[in-house]
């Protein structure tokens, strides 16, 4: 069986179409790309229950060294059960399914607040907690 160079080309053309697919749909996958500028406008809401890089405790825990930090452990705070038991570390994808139902993604939480529906405002407010929460 031969295959002529038009057919090679239709291959060619076939691959390379799903290849381009391939990555547009790992990049939607992926979310949004988060605005650091554009979360700390978002992060004013948390503002009010969280501080941010002093490690004061308000309502909330401090955010403080989030990213890379085990679920339920900011010392000296007092935190649901459900909450030191989740088990998880705080990263982009792990406050993401967070920010989105707090109270679903960590049932019996204590935090009120019903999360943030759009998925750019997600994004931002998570890119400003990398540069900022420190």
């Amino acid at each position: 069986m031969t295959i002529s160079k038009t057919g090679l080309g239709f291959i060619a053309l076939g691959a390379a179409t799903l290849a381009a697919l391939s990555v547009a749909g790992a990049a939607q996958a992926a979310g949004p790309a988060g605005d650091a500028g554009r979360g700390k406008t978002v992060f004013a809401r948390c503002a009010a229950c969280h501080d941010l890089n002093t490690g004061a405790i308000r309502m909330g825990p401090s955010f403080k060294g989030v990213i890379g930090r085990k679920a339920g452990t900011f010392a000296n705070f007092s935190y649901s059960a459900g909450m030191k038991n989740k088990g998880v570390v705080w990263g982009a994808d792990t406050l993401d399914q967070f920010l989105t139902a707090p109270m679903k993604y960590v049932p019996g939480t204590r935090m009120a607040f019903p999360g943030l529906s759009n998925a750019q405002d997600r994004a931002d407010v998570i890119a400003y907690l990398k540069v900022a929460a420190k």
